[in-house]
């Protein structure tokens, strides 16, 4: 399969200026959030949570940028802090019922508006109104092509199963020629 030159793809070359920007946010984000005294995952779990009679963890690991992995730990870090509550779910032995605490909800209206007027400068030097609104659209639409991939099989992708398994036996036979002798 000959490599193409991506800046030269119309497609392909909106990966760099995507992930960039991506990163951008990420960051500044992530620092103010920090300034808080909350982490990412902190602040998203109460976000998420805030407005709700509660969430099963399911559902948080649903709703949230938090893996599943990560998620355990940052619920315990703030049940700890007397943020949160976990409960059982009536019915449901396995599943756990989470909720914000009193202290939980004052933290939300504390920080939560202080991070959304943060952020505002910087997408209103970017776009306009009328851009935001066009931006938002094509990003979800972008979203959704990539999610709608997640329910096709490989074969239906455009990289085909063939081309996939040549790929991976390529690869494999690079590691196979690196590994030393013994």
């Amino acid at each position: 399969m000959p490599i193409r030159d991506f800046k030269d793809d119309p497609y392909l070359s909106l990966l760099r200026p995507l992930v960039e920007a991506y990163l951008a946010f990420y960051r500044v984000g992530n620092r103010h959030i920090q300034s808080l005294g909350l982490t990412p995952g902190q602040f998203d779990v109460i976000a998420e949570l805030a407005g709700t009679g509660g969430l099963t963890c399911a559902e948080l690991s649903e709703r949230t940028l938090t893996t599943k992995g990560t998620l355990t730990g940052v619920l315990d870090r703030l049940e700890h802090r007397g943020l949160i509550h976990r409960g059982e779910v009536p019915g449901d032995r396995r599943a756990t019922h989470v909720e914000l605490t009193l202290a939980g909800v004052d933290l939300f209206q504390q920080v939560f508006p202080v991070h959304g007027e943060f952020l505002r400068p910087f997408f209103a030097q970017a776009l306009n109104a009328s851009e935001v609104e066009v931006a938002k659209r094509l990003l979800r639409r972008l979203r959704d092509s990539f999610e709608g991939s997640l329910k096709l099989p490989m074969a239906a992708l455009p990289l085909t199963e063939q081309k996939s398994k040549n790929v991976r036996s390529s690869a494999r036979q690079m590691r196979t020629k690196r590994k030393p002798q013994s």
